[in-house]
């Protein structure tokens, strides 16, 4: 038998936190038919940013690894927040990882890693997605990394 998404969460030992309010005029997941679109999501716990800084300056790869995981895990609980159960999620189609760094930072897909194994982790073969990452002058709040994601949800 397959363990179900929250199942592996639990395996993880990772504790979804309820989804945190959009930062400004947008919403933090749309639903239109079979498609989710949960916006950009950072770095945060508890309220606050765990990270703040660019790649290649501020921060290690592996820091920006680590970021974009919990970003990834606050993707999660804007989608289950929104769909009651991330059970209902039948696929990761893309994700984009937008990744603040410095011009001569050229180690994007290691950062973006960290989002996308997670999705694999939680998901398995339905977590894997396309991708983009790439780099940006700032994000919001001075986030090193933010998440968005599109999945296609069960009919």
């Amino acid at each position: 038998m397959t363990a179900t998404p929250s199942e592996r969460l639990a395996a993880l030992g990772i504790v979804l936190p309820a989804a945190a309010p959009p930062l400004a005029a947008y919403l933090p997941v749309r639903i239109a038919g079979p498609t989710a679109w949960v916006s950009g999501q950072g770095p945060v716990r508890d309220g606050a940013s765990v990270w703040t800084g660019r790649l290649g300056a501020e921060l290690t790869t592996e820091q920006g690894h680590d970021a974009a995981r919990l970003a990834a895990v606050n993707v999660l609980a804007a989608l289950g927040g929104a769909l009651g159960s991330l059970e209902r999620v039948e696929g990761f189609e893309r994700v984009a990882v937008m990744v603040a760094s410095t011009p001569d930072f050229t180690d994007h897909p290691a950062v973006a890693n960290g989002a996308s194994n997670l999705f694999a982790e939680v998901f398995g073969e339905a977590g894997r997605h396309a991708r983009v990452a790439f780099g940006v002058a700032a994000l919001p709040l001075g986030w090193p990394v933010e998440v968005e994601a599109q999945v296609t949800l069960k009919q």
